[in-house]
């Protein structure tokens, strides 16, 4: 079965590090594909931050 897992956090630090762990769990040959994605959102105050998006695409084991 194809399953997706998406990783989202304002520190590309921690997404990165969430989906790694999370990685690490899979055989190579599980992973279908990873995306990565960026954008930048403003505040009200008129600051800015960053969201950082990582969505792994993977096939789980067969039981």
């Amino acid at each position: 079965m194809i399953q997706v897992k998406e990783f989202i956090d304002s520190d590309v630090r921690l997404a990165e590090k969430s989906c790694n762990e999370f990685l690490s769990t899979l055989a190579e040959d599980q992973i279908v594909s990873i995306s990565y994605g960026s954008i930048i959102k403003s505040k009200p105050d008129k600051g800015e931050y960053q969201r950082s998006t990582i969505l792994v695409v993977y096939r789980t084991q067969d039981k």
